[in-house]
């Protein structure tokens, strides 16, 4: 036996591996596999965002009709709000992928994306499209049209508008015009080095029924999908909803639905079926030139398959894999293969995997692989080589039922990244610079160690992910996504710096180091004008894990009214080697552990900016990260529970915060708002953000009645009039104008009131393009000695952001003065 001490494997990616890397070996999985191979045939399913998918039509086609079927998402979920946490923009879109590969592992399907960015809700799809750039997001369509090849592609929404969303209906005019793209050469031709020129049948739209919309009528084509499968003991229905529960940041939980279930079906472009969703498309074996010996060979397996001895089918399987060999079709001979692979692993009781023996490695570090193969049926099987181990005279057998350990080392080449991040990027769509990465969930050149075996006589190659796994005390055996790190990362303590005077701001780095002996030199570097003490700071002799704190001085620049960029650069070894990484971590049960690397930075704003008042009580909401931003412009925030709500001294608060969407998930605040309204009308200032119209826990949220509905303005831009310039919130202490509303980003507010008592004063007007103005966003009411306000705006994305007046704005909201000016 040959030992190869060191092999290069580029790893790039950090969200994989949340459980076993082997693939499924019980019979429901074999006896399913052995049906596909029979069936050549697929469906692209194409939508908008996380969520848009039909997940009962996705298991049906999948694992009842047995075709490929792959969900095309234009957008990762990115503008979307995080029901279980506090993630925003990027990272939310991180956590979103993931749920969307967890769904597709339950329903059968494939996962895929475009690079375009949920920048939030849209009311038109020019809107989108320009936001998108459409030619880009296109050529990606088309791209993931040529390399899938679909026979069928089935559209969630229509291109003329009842899907109501902005993206909605441009994923549809994408669709519409990748169908004709994809068969043109004279589109896109620099693809076709690497895919070819694919004309699907027919194009359909899954027309539906919720809300207040019906696209359905019986003289639709349509498919009971509510059938039963009794191999794998469940309906579709049932299917559909284990995996749209995943999307556990939309609060998506579904119930089982079982029985009978249509779904309706227009033909926008092609052929319209008249049976069969495939009418006029060959999904047997047939369709390919020179492969009848395939048919008549998958139905002999079939019919000799023997549940008790699966090992008994290996012989015929690797015979088929030879015609498979011989067809001369590249695309369905790539797909059996790579279907008859695990399957005869499976068949052969074929188990293994390969773990690192940590979980974080530095840059340029070398990982310990450990391999571990097992044959639980016989001992005819040979292994040839693992990654890092080659066996010599043609192979070793391997015992039957014993595990083989093998040992290698690899090297940590490259920052584990998701590809889409790797570049900074616009509102509208991810830089990529690898255009081939396009339409995969995750980097496709995931790391993986390669194994050979001889199985029946013929060489086999087959990869598994390299993962990281540990026995946790309370849940055991755990795989987790292994981390290639900076050597030293530097974390800068706030998000957002903001000065209103001369006085100088501490800033705090947390460092940490992944690689023994690190040193090297720490610095900020700010825009010029702002003074930063110590220019740098050396380290030394810090070990793998070892983490520190590392204090600069910063003095912002004379001018009242600036912005900029607070960056942290690690320099380390003798390469002069600058690192600017900062490290994250997601942390969520029902998905794999996400780590990241964004650039370490920060904003600073230097802005006149006045503040009164002190201690603010927050009752948390869907998760949000405006108590950080209040406790960096100096506020003293306290998290409320509902005992200290009911029972506790309200008074000692100058202003309590609802955070946003708080009576749609805490349904104990129907309890508790007496107590909220009482604390305003003995002289509390409450605040309360943005609620989603539908599934409010209460009515009652304000002293006076007012409704909220599901009204926005989207345009970030959109102008504002003042409806009432002599309010107090315009006012005190800070004076807001025009300016303040410049900078906003992805919109300025959402499910705005209406209806609201005479009470109320309505304080602030805007309209997004071609709409009648709304007076909703703002509206506020003295309730016996206190103040009641009621915020549309979203706060929740402008604070964390930044945004100087958004500070100025919600500042005068927590100031309640003692008389109006």
């Amino acid at each position: 036996m040959k030992r190869i001490l060191l092999l290069v494997i580029s790893i790039f990616t950090v969200v994989k591996a949340f459980a076993q890397t082997n693939p499924p070996a019980d019979m429901v999985s074999m006896e399913q596999n052995l049906k596909k191979l029979d069936v050549l045939g697929s469906v692209l399913y194409v939508a908008a965002h996380p969520d848009d998918e039909n997940t009962r039509l996705l298991a049906y086609l999948a694992q009842e009709k047995h075709y490929r079927t792959g969900y095309l998402s234009m957008t990762r979920g990115d503008g979307g709000q995080n029901l279980i946490g506090n993630e925003q923009g990027e990272l939310l879109g991180l956590v979103r992928t993931q749920e969307l590969l967890a769904a597709r592992k339950v329903d059968g399907a494939e996962q895929f994306f475009t690079r375009a960015i949920d920048f939030g809700f849209s009311k038109g799809p020019q809107e989108t499209l320009d936001f998108w750039n459409k030619e880009k997001v296109l050529g990606d369509v088309v791209w993931v049209i040529r390399k899938f090849r679909p026979d069928v592609i089935i559209c969630r929404f229509p291109t003329t508008g009842e899907g109501g969303h902005g993206n909605h209906t441009a994923s549809a005019i994408l669709a519409q015009e990748a169908f004709a793209a994809a068969a043109d050469p004279a589109r896109y031709p620099e693809q076709l080095k690497y895919v070819q020129v694919w004309q699907a049948k027919r194009l359909m739209w899954n027309t539906f029924n919720f809300g207040n919309t019906n696209t359905t009528s019986p003289d639709q084509f349509k498919i009971n999908v509510g059938v039963y499968n009794p191999l794998l003991g469940k309906g579709y229905g049932e299917l559909a909803a284990e995996s749209r529960s995943n999307h556990k940041t939309q609060g998506f939980g579904s119930a089982r639905q079982r029985g009978d279930a249509f779904e309706y079906f227009k033909t926008i472009l092609g052929d319209a079926p008249k049976d069969d969703l495939m009418d006029g498309v060959n999904t047997t074996w047939s369709r390919v030139k020179g492969s009848d010996e395939i048919g008549k060979a998958i139905e002999a397996i079939q019919r000799s398959f023997d549940p008790d001895h699966p090992d008994k089918s290996v012989a015929s399987l690797v015979k088929m894999y030879g015609l498979v060999e011989k067809i001369n079709d590249p695309y369905w001979q790539d797909q059996k293969k790579k279907e008859l692979n695990e399957l005869i692993a499976a068949c052969a009781g074929l188990w293994f995997e390969s773990y690192a023996t940590s979980q974080a490695y530095a840059l340029g570090d070398s990982i310990d692989v450990r391999s571990q193969v097992l044959c639980r049926y016989n001992s005819l099987l040979k292994i040839n080589t693992v990654d890092g181990t080659q066996f010599e005279n043609g192979g070793k057998l391997i015992p039957a039922n014993e595990v083989q350990t093998f040992t290698s080392k690899v090297l940590a080449s490259k920052i584990t990244q998701p590809y889409w991040l790797r570049q900074t990027h616009g509102v509208g769509s991810y830089t990529i610079t690898d255009d081939q990465m396009v339409g995969s969930p995750e980097n496709p050149d995931l790391p993986a160690i390669r194994y050979t075996f001889t199985i029946e006589g013929k060489v086999f190659d087959l990869d598994r992910q390299l993962v990281y796994k540990y026995v946790d005390p309370a849940k055991g055996e755990i795989y987790q996504p292994v981390e290639i790190t900076p050597p030293v990362t530097a974390n800068i303590g706030n998000r957002v710096y903001i000065f209103n005077s001369q006085q100088p701001q501490t800033v705090e780095l947390k460092m940490k180091s992944f690689k023994n002996a690190a040193a090297g030199t720490i610095k900020l570097t700010a825009p010029v004008g702002w003074k930063i003490s110590p220019e740098s700071v050396n380290f030394s002799n810090k070990n793998k894990g070892d983490e520190w704190e590392q204090n600069f001085t910063i003095i912002p620049s004379a001018s009242k009214s600036q912005t900029g960029v607070l960056e942290a650069e690690v320099s380390t070894g003798n390469d002069g080697k600058v690192f600017n990484n900062s490290i994250l971590s997601i942390n969520y049960s029902h998905i794999p552990n996400i780590t990241l690397f964004p650039p370490a930075q920060a904003k600073l704003l230097q802005l006149d900016l006045k503040i009164t008042g002190k201690k603010i009580g927050y009752i948390n909401g869907a998760g949000d990260l405006v108590p950080d931003a209040l406790k960096q412009v100096g506020y003293d925030v306290h998290e409320l529970g509902e005992n200290e709500i009911l029972n506790g001294d309200l008074s000692v608060y100058d202003a309590i915060v609802v955070g946003v969407r708080a009576y749609n998930v805490d349904k104990r605040l129907a309890i508790d708002q007496p107590k909220l309204l009482d604390y305003v009308k003995n002289g509390g200032n409450l605040l309360v953000q943005y609620n989603n119209s539908s599934g409010l826990v209460t009515k009652e949220i304000g002293p006076y009645p007012f409704k909220v509905v599901n009204e926005r303005v989207t345009d970030e831009n959109a102008k504002i009039t003042i409806l009432d310039p002599n309010n107090a919130v315009l006012n005190y202490p800070n004076k807001i104008n025009q300016s303040d509303f410049d900078g906003w980003i992805q919109e300025r507010g959402l499910y705005f009131t209406k209806d609201a008592d005479p009470q109320y004063q309505k304080v602030l007007q805007m309209a997004d393009p071609g709409e009648g103005p709304k007076d909703g966003a703002l509206i506020t009411t003295q309730y016996g000695k206190g103040r009641f306000i009621y915020t549309s705006l979203a706060f929740f994305r402008q604070l964390p952001a930044g945004v100087p007046g958004a500070y100025r704005l919600f500042i005068n909201m927590l100031s309640k003065p003692k008389t109006n000016p």
